[in-house]
């Protein structure tokens, strides 16, 4: 029998319980907090010289909000409260600075994190037996290690096939009978659209499940995956700041995302005024994070804006269900689940003298898939020179982009003034995605 549940004391307590546990996880991380300089100051400025000054959640609202700024002002150890030798792991991610936000773990830290991912496998009806195909990004990216340990430790037979390689992906899934895939949304369509290309029909594989996540996507998008596929498609939600996937999960209801609050603290507040909003209203999600002691993040702002589902999910479950992300309220692109940020690509593109003042970055979708094109004007001497400088400069502005925000773009050089130019505020950013960013 499978259960329904991987940890059922804690999935079905009653809210008064989940509440007392979140005071106790809470107080804990602010303790580890307390050893950083950076909350010392910040916690200490508003009367919170240690965990006993917090009595109640709502004296959680006395702290100030963390955000990715203050994470890149902490970098490298800033935020670090274990002592380095406990630490077993970090991960990282890029800022619009081009300095990452590091996050530290130490072997309970992991477990802990593993124990929730296995927890949002057991969620969507995964089990012992699956075979489970992570396409996501391995590395200082969260996305595909995150549920790699999860899937092991419920017992699944894991293909760490990272992304990209499409035809190698559909071999794989043909030859080793995948049940379960984890993918972005979008590759999963572009999977579909290349079957007849390599020579293979749905009849081919033994496909079960599809875990979609790191980009945004509507409920038509998930439809459109199960409709073409003929299986079940789940939403997810993680973010590195907070250890990367499994912060929310669907279960087998699709009825909104299961936000753990047994290892998240969740507030959803007005972008514009931070006052906290209640159920059904959409606004920012904050988050602290109550299972980490290497690196404890409070209040933290994320950025991205949804809304907590009013109502208990008919599955059991205590924890609150937050809807799809909306977006952000930030700048940030996400190329083919790839968050990317212009002025990312405007530093990298800066530091090259041969590259002029002006440029423009241009989204597009082609079939599935999204691309991303940087146009640049550069000096008026590469144009009369061999075609074989302008190649050369071409791929190593491509080289040193996908240094910085890990994909390759298309580049466009251009002569001075052939790009258009505003009177006002420059701008650098036309998404033709209708609204995808």
């Amino acid at each position: 029998m499978i259960d329904l549940y991987q940890d059922t004391e804690i999935e079905t307590m009653d809210r008064e319980a989940l509440e007392a546990l979140q005071l106790l996880r809470y107080k804990r991380t602010v303790a580890n907090a307390l050893k950083t300089p950076f909350y010392k100051k910040r916690l200490n400025s508003v009367g919170i010289k240690s965990a006993k000054d917090l009595k109640s959640l709502p004296d959680i609202k006395k702290i100030p909000f963390t955000t990715k700024e203050d994470l890149r002002e902490a970098y490298p150890f800033g935020l670090m409260a274990s002592k380095k030798e406990d630490v077993v792991r970090m991960h990282a991610s890029s800022g619009t600075t081009g300095t990452p936000t590091v996050i530290y773990q130490t072997q309970e830290d992991l477990d802990n994190w593993t124990n929730l991912t296995t927890r949002s496998l057991v969620s969507v009806g995964c089990h012992k037996g699956d075979i489970f195909q992570n396409m996501m990004t391995y590395g200082l990216f969260t996305g595909g290690i995150g549920l790699h340990y999860g899937a092991e430790k419920l017992g699944m037979l894991v293909i760490p096939a990272s992304s990209g390689n499409t035809k190698r992906q559909l071999q794989l899934m043909k030859d080793f009978e995948s049940t379960v895939v984890h993918a972005t949304p979008s590759y999963m369509l572009y999977l579909y659209s290349k079957l007849e290309e390599y020579g293979y029909t749905l009849s081919d594989f033994k496909l079960k499940k599809a875990l979609v996540g790191a980009e945004p996507h509507s409920e038509e998008i998930r439809q459109k995956i199960e409709k073409l596929f003929g299986i079940d498609a789940y939403n997810s939600y993680g973010l590195s700041e907070m250890n990367g996937p499994s912060v929310a999960f669907e279960c087998e209801k699709k009825a909104g995302m299961h936000l753990w609050e047994d290892s998240y603290y969740m507030e959803i507040v007005d972008e514009d005024t931070l006052k906290e909003l209640p159920d059904g209203k959409t606004g920012e999600l904050v988050l602290s994070i109550l299972i980490r002691n290497a690196t404890p993040i409070l209040r933290y702002r994320t950025r991205d804006l949804t809304s907590i589902i009013p109502g208990q999910c008919s599955c059991g479950r205590i924890s609150r269900r937050i809807s799809r992300i909306k977006g952000r309220t930030d700048d940030m692109l996400i190329i083919n689940g790839v968050n990317v940020f212009p002025s990312q690509i405007e530093e990298v593109i800066m530091k090259m003298p041969e590259v002029g003042t002006n440029y423009r970055i241009l989204v597009k979708k082609e079939g599935l898939l999204d691309r991303l094109i940087v146009q640049t004007e550069v000096g008026p001497s590469i144009f009369s020179d061999d075609a074989r400088d302008m190649n050369a400069l071409k791929k190593r502005i491509i080289d040193n982009l996908r240094a910085s925000i890990t994909i390759s773009p298309t580049v466009e050089l251009h002569e001075p003034g052939v790009l258009p130019v505003q009177e006002g505020k420059a701008i650098r950013v036309v998404d033709e995605r209708g609204g995808s960013k």
